[in-house]
């Protein structure tokens, strides 16, 4: 399937369904870049390293980047999404279906970040497609097990090796630096976190940007009648159109999330804060490289309270940490049960 941008468009006047599940693959890119994206800024920004709209707009370009770049150079993460799920044989069925999942899941992350919650729009991708999936003909058996396992397997990733890394990276600060004169270390750290912040974002954009590029050609594959995009090549056109929507979709803020992340879960000092940016870039570069779709929520949020805990693990505030956990756990059922009654309504509609 060679889709060039110009055929795109022509598909996409031709096939209302086609339009609608474009525009919904967008908002939730837009979503994306605007409640999930934050998080990658949150701790250079609350230990005053840069000013909220500076770094708001620097995550922004470099979110842009990571889209496109790691797209560029490794694109397992899209074809784990794009194979995750069978719609089965009916491809305009599967494009209704499709088209459910999204707008579930517009409607679940809008609704928790209106209350300053940071959702995992990874997981509430994976939960709405799952849901859609199954509310087709082929029922349960329309979940690849074989691709699903990486969602658990990004699960621990994202939980477990996001906390251990950035407990190490901090003790291995805190022993390096002990000797050092705190006025210069602060210095450094406050330049090193912007990097830090710069990477996250980064990596925010390799990681969730491949996830919503691989739906969206999923569902261009959809209206040229083909079930799935094994072995297809991601056109250029395509990284750029996801790129500079995650981008404006960052730049416009989400500042009850940064303070949620930042400043309300733990109280970190610079030194902390780069650990967690350098502990959670490397945990989201090591899972794109393997084709491991994880939350960059559940990363970042799990590396700042190993940075945390590495100080004194009192620091952290476990009444916040009670709060997302109990919104990531309702993620998947939530909003997998929510795409499976709106699959069923579109597909009864149309």
């Amino acid at each position: 399937m060679d889709v060039t941008f110009s055929y795109f468009c022509q598909q996409i006047f031709s096939s209302p369904a086609l339009m609608i599940t474009a525009a919904l693959t967008l908002g939730v890119i837009f979503v994306n870049g605007w409640t999930d994206a934050p998080n990658a800024i949150a701790t250079c920004i609350t230990t005053r390293c840069m000013k909220p709209r500076p770094a708001i707009m620097m995550s922004a370009v470099f979110n842009f980047l990571g889209v496109l770049i790691m797209t560029k150079i490794n694109a397992s993460v899209a074809s784990t999404i794009s194979n995750m799920v069978d719609f089965g044989s009916d491809t305009s069925s599967a494009l209704i279906a499709l088209a459910a999942a999204l707008f579930s899941i517009v409607v679940y992350s809008t609704a928790a970040s209106y209350f300053g919650i940071p959702t995992s729009e990874s997981h509430s991708l994976i939960a709405g497609l799952t849901g859609a999936a199954i509310a087709t003909d082929m029922g349960l058996g329309s979940v690849n097990g074989e691709e699903w396992i990486k969602v658990i397997y990004g699960l621990v990733l994202s939980l477990l090796l996001g906390f251990i890394i950035g407990f190490l990276i901090c003790r291995l600060v805190i022993a390096v630096c002990r000797r050092f004169d705190r006025i210069k270390t602060n210095r450094f750290f406050t330049y090193a976190q912007v990097a830090g912040a710069a990477a996250m974002s980064f990596m925010h954009g390799a990681q969730d940007g491949q996830k919503f590029i691989g739906v969206l050609f999923l569902s261009i594959a959809f209206s040229n009648g083909q079930t799935s995009v094994e072995g297809v090549l991601i056109p250029v056109w395509l990284m750029i159109l996801c790129s500079i929507v995650m981008g404006t979709g960052t730049s416009v803020g989400g500042e009850k999330i940064i303070r949620s992340v930042g400043m309300d879960m733990v109280k970190l000092e610079k030194y902390q804060g780069f650990s967690a940016d350098a502990a959670a870039s490397l945990c989201l570069l090591f899972s794109s490289v393997f084709g491991i779709p994880v939350s960059t929520t559940h990363t970042k949020t799990s590396a700042i309270m190993g940075a945390g805990a590495a100080r004194k693990l009192s620091a952290i505030n476990f009444s916040v940490v009670r709060e997302m956990m109990l919104t990531w756990i309702f993620t998947f059922p939530g909003c997998g049960i929510i795409s499976f009654l709106m699959a069923k309504l579109f597909l009864a509609i149309f």
